[in-house]
This record gives structure tokens, sequence and C-alpha cells, in this order.
């Protein structure tokens, strides 16, 4: 792709990241649970826009309404409840995540508002029930500071989840209400945004903060981000629908030069949505909506925010990751960088009791499992094998193959590991020396390594072998 001078082209962008909180829904008392339990609930609806509070019908609500399609939706009971089928009004806001949410405004440097009221935003695409989504502004003007100045965040709201998107056809959608309900965050950046990598850079520092208070909950699909594009000559257009911070310069880049191209063949832009396909490109989706959408809620009550009670917050908010990473590292002599990886693990208390290992090799080990193997183990699988090692019955190399043994459910004979002896090594490097005269170190290296894979530490076999070749 070739170089674009982002400065020259009026670049405008900015970010909206979306943060589900763990606990109970937003409006009633269902747990935040997605369970996976067969649905023993389901009905179908037409949903239809209304004007808000302009007395205008929004533009991407008109243009949903108009595809005319019958939603059917599922649920197990055990996540929801009358609320989400929206058969019940709705219950008072959810005091703690909206504690929660106050915390991250705080560390945002946001000003929290006087009054929290209750809004409806118009959605007809059938993911949410009532034809509308709840949602609340809590702050106000906040920043975080980034190696390109500061980036101002002008709003953060809490909101309602929508319900998850199974299937569609030209004539239905279907969804999935597990997750309708659940409490999520909604942070938006202004336009400081400076480049795609700025933008990657820009969610990072968002989502470490996020990562920083508790209540926030973790894991693939609980935190995603939609990116606001625009350039001089085109149009301000939504990206959404990616969770990978790294796919976030590519999405941008490829939406800019659609753009540029468009301008430069003459064509009119308007401003719309687009989802991120898996090649980094995007797809319309509809018109982009505006203020047109909203109008109060009038089945709940708005929530007075108390002075004092934002300053008790204040003076209790808990350190940034980054603090955390840093402290973590040096207490236990980890390189830079090593530490983020480990925090919310075992490391710790796989630290205390294997009391004769080296911090770092039980921090590599566990950083260097590869996540498809990590996802089937215990700390119990780890404290096994590392006890291995500890007491001499294999060598470091066989670590890494008896937990992968572990997460396969094969059972471990540990004298297919046992280590072999320093003496014994010498005698066979001696005699392989001979049989295969002048090769290289690293030659005599592999041909040893092969032979006892997971039995002999790499790092002694080189050093009996320089003794032995110059």
């Amino acid at each position: 792709m070739e170089k674009i001078n982002y400065e020259e082209i009026g670049f405008k962008c900015g970010l909206e990241i979306h943060q589900q909180l763990e606990g109970k829904k937003l409006f009633c008392n269902c747990l935040t649970l997605n369970s996976t339990k067969e649905p023993d609930i389901k009905f179908e609806r037409k949903l239809k826009a209304v004007a808000g509070e302009t007395g205008d019908i929004d533009v991407a609500a008109e243009f949903e309404m108009m595809k005319k399609k019958k939603i059917i939706y599922e649920a197990n009971s055990e996540d929801v409840c009358l609320v989400e089928t929206d058969e019940e009004p709705p219950h008072k806001l959810n005091t703690q995540a909206l504690e929660t949410t106050l915390k991250v405004a705080l560390l945002l440097n946001a000003k929290i508002v006087d009054e929290i009221q209750v809004m409806r935003k118009t959605v007809v695409d059938g993911s949410n029930v009532s034809g509308f989504q709840r949602t609340v502004l809590v702050a106000i003007n906040g920043f975080i500071e980034t190696s390109l100045g500061n980036v101002r965040i002008p709003t953060i709201c809490l909101e309602e989840e929508a319900a998850q998107k199974l299937e569609e056809d030209k004539d239905f959608v279907r969804y999935r209400l597990d997750r309708l309900g659940i409490p999520l965050i909604e942070i938006a950046t202004s336009t400081d945004i400076k480049s795609p990598e700025h933008a990657k850079e820009v969610a990072a520092h968002i989502g470490m903060i996020l990562r920083s208070v508790e209540g926030v909950k973790r894991g693939l699909g609980t935190i995603r981000q939609d990116v606001n594009i625009s350039i001089s000559g085109g149009a301000r257009t939504e990206i959404k629908g990616f969770q990978d911070l790294r796919s976030i310069p590519k999405v941008i880049e490829y939406e800019v030069k659609r753009q540029l191209e468009a301008i430069n063949h003459g064509k009119k832009l308007e401003k719309e949505v687009r989802k991120a396909e898996p090649n980094f490109t995007a797809a319309f989706l509809r018109p982009l909506p505006g203020a047109a959408r909203l109008y109060p809620e009038t089945d709940v009550l708005p929530v007075r925010v108390d002075k004092t009670y934002i300053e008790r917050l204040r003076k209790s908010l808990p350190k940034l990751l980054t603090e955390k990473v840093e402290e973590f590292e040096k207490k236990y002599g980890l390189p830079k960088g090593v530490g983020k990886d480990l925090i919310d693990t075992e490391f710790e208390s796989l630290v205390k009791k294997l009391g004769k290992l080296e911090p770092l090799l039980i921090a590599r080990t566990i950083v260097n499992t590869p996540t498809e193997i990590k996802g089937k183990l215990d700390v119990k699988d780890f404290e096994e094998v590392l006890s291995y090692f500890a007491e001499g019955k294999i060598a470091k190399e066989a670590i890494m193959d008896l937990l992968e043994k572990k997460a396969l459910g094969e059972k471990i004979d540990i004298k297919h590991f046992e280590s072999v002896s320093e003496k014994d090594l010498e005698k066979e490097i001696k005699k392989i020396i001979e049989e295969k005269p002048n090769l290289t170190q690293s030659a005599y290296m592999g041909l040893i390594m092969a032979k006892y894979r997971g039995k002999v530490d790499g790092k002694k076999v080189m050093e009996i072998v320089k003794r032995f070749v110059k």
C-alpha cells in the first residue's frame, strides 16, 4: 500500500470503545452468564422506528425498518427475564455497574455529570427487543496522554449491550438474548488521533485503563472498538466489528484508500456505517445515525450523583495496570514487558510453591506456553511439570513437551523424559564427533538435541561440544 500523508489529506479519526461489565445486567437482576444451554424461550417480533426528541425519525432506523424483516429471538431462562423480552418495565439502574463506570471516568480525567438521565436510542435492526437501547451519559471532557499529545474524551456512557446475532436471511434475522442487557461502558474519543498507528496506541491505552478496574469482563468478545474516519472531500464513516488491536491500522488504511479512490473518480461519499471484514476492508451496513434517534426513558428515574461520593471514589481509585506491572516486574526481577502477561495468572502462587526455581523460568514457561495448550491446563498441571524440573528429574527442554501431554490428557511416564547424566552426555558427544568428524559446533548440537529431545539441557550440550570442537 502506497505511503499516505495523513496530515495533507485532512485525516480525522476517533474511536468508540465498548467494554462489558461483570455482575448483573443493567436494568434487571439477571446475571451476565452467557449460558450455553439450549434455548427454552422463543418468540418473534417486527420492529418500527419512532420519532426521537427532535420530532424526526432517524435515517439509520428508517433504513433498517424498510427491510421489513421478521425478528426471531431465542434464549435460555438462566440468562433472561421479562425485562429482556420487553414484557416488563426496566428495574432501577444497576448501581454497581454505575460505580465501575464512574471509576473508569475518573481514571480518564473526566468530569462526572450532576444527574444521570436514562435515554432511549432508537435501534430497530432487532438487536434490542424493545426497538431502542437504553443509554446514560456518565461523564464528559476527559483525556488521556499519548506519544502524540493528549487525546480528548468528550463522553463516557453506560448502556445496555445488544443481543447477539446468530443468523440473517433476506426475510428474517435470528438473535440470542443472553448478551442483551449486560452493562456496557462506551468511551468516545475526539478526532485528535493523527494516524492509524496512533489509533492503535489510543485503543491500547484505554484498554489498559479498563483492565485496571475491578468489575470489568475479560476475554474474547467482551471489548470491541469502532473507528470513525473522514478525510477532506470524503464523508464520516463508522467502521464496526473488530476486537483485535492489531487490525486497527490496517482497517483505517484501507478505508482511507477507499475514500481517496472514490474522490479521485468524482464520486460523492455519504455518511455511513460499515462492517470490518477479515481482509481489513469494510462493507456497507447502513446510513450513519444521528441525534434524531434519542428521546428520554420514562420508566427509569434519574440518579443524582453526590459530590462527596465522587470524592470518596477518587481517593480509592485502583492503580493503573501499567503501574502494577512495573511493581510486579521489579518484585520478581523480570525483564520489562513480561509482567503484563503474568498479572492475572497463577505465577505468584507457583513462585511460592516452587521456591527452588528462578521466577524468570516460571514466568517464561507461562508466557511461552501456546494459548491453545494453556487453555486446557490449570495451576496444578504447571506445578507438577515444573516440580519435575526442580527435582532434577527432567531437563528444561522437556517442560513444554510434558505440558502439551497434560493438555491432551495423555498419561505421563516420567521415565521417558528422565535427564541424561553429564557423564553419559559427554560420552555420547565424543562418540558422534568420532563417527562424523569435521562438522560445525551447531551441527553436532543439532544431532545431540535430535537424539535426546527433552532429556538434555541445550546450554550444557553446547558447553561440552565447545570443549571438543574449536
